[in-house]
């Protein structure tokens, strides 16, 4: 009789330990379209996970572990993984990230983002996360002034955008939620993914202009990321000639799609980015 009870008393600690999770948008309410097929998982070899054919975009709140009594909320970033926006890694690019997030003061919220070929889709549940995120900012202990985003190699991209593509917001407003800005904070790009037209120009997609306030970016990446760097390089000259406060954090190896898993010199990121967040006053 005990042994059940010691039991029940553990999986009832393993099921309010869960971090909520909260749909991006009301229901029958999102703009758009979804996926053709069912949500699935696509097996790789690696043992990690990835999701595909999402259709219903949500935030995962994992709470910041400790908030100094001087600032009793948190800053707070939207963590968006990658995946070539065919599917999203939401482990090594999203709740592992989340957690280390967490575990130095930041509230991490991981999108699950609207997969496949859903590149409309992924930055309108950006921008309505960032908004959402604002609008229960009390709710959830956040400052609202300080709620950037996140992203890896797709989902870097979908971090780039969404401090790029503010001024309008891709969809008709539908609640009080999208009277709040979609303009994030701040922007950790890290190895992120098409950022360039292959001709040396920012691409057309980021609606990037000189005059345009984005908001304080750490770029990171590495030399050996060959399919990708390019982009970071062209994206890094764009915000320099247009005098945007940012930073280029470019590494001579760590290839591509490492999350917190690199062995090679990238793997000084984390530790970088949030010394660029606490010189930013964004922790």
């Amino acid at each position: 009789m005990l042994r059940c009870v010691l039991l029940f008393l553990a999986t009832s600690a393993l099921v309010s330990a869960a971090p909520p999770v909260v749909d991006v948008w009301p229901e029958g309410k999102m703009p758009g379209k979804g996926a053709k097929e069912a949500e699935a998982e696509v097996p790789r070899k690696d043992g990690f996970q990835r999701i595909t054919n999402v259709s219903r975009p949500t935030l995962t709140i994992f709470d910041a572990l400790s908030k100094a009594a001087v600032h009793p909320v948190s800053p707070a970033m939207i963590v968006c993984p990658g995946g070539g926006y065919s599917y999203t890694v939401m482990d090594k690019e999203g709740t592992e990230i989340a957690e280390w997030l967490s575990s130095k003061g930041i509230t991490a919220l991981v999108l699950k983002y609207r997969t496949p070929n859903n590149r409309e889709g992924a930055l309108q549940d950006v921008q309505r996360a960032i908004s959402l995120a604002r609008a229960h900012a009390q709710e959830w202990s956040i400052d609202p002034r300080r709620i950037g985003v996140i992203g890896f190699s797709a989902g870097g991209n979908l971090a780039v955008k969404a401090s790029t593509c503010f001024e309008a917001r891709t969809y008709a407003a539908i609640d009080a939620i999208d009277q709040q800005s979609c303009r994030p904070d701040f922007a950790v790009p890290v190895y992120p993914a098409y950022l360039d037209d292959k001709m040396g120009n920012v691409a057309p997609d980021l609606h990037f202009k000189p005059t345009l306030a984005v908001p304080p970016t750490l770029i990171i990446h590495s030399e050996d990321d060959k399919r990708h760097v390019v982009g970071s390089k062209v994206y890094h000259a764009a915000l320099q000639a247009a005098k945007i406060t940012h930073e280029f954090k470019l590494y001579p190896t760590g290839g591509h799609g490492y999350g917190l898993h690199c062995e090679k010199e990238a793997r000084a990121w984390p530790e970088a980015a949030i010394q660029w967040l606490e010189q930013t006053g964004m922790r």
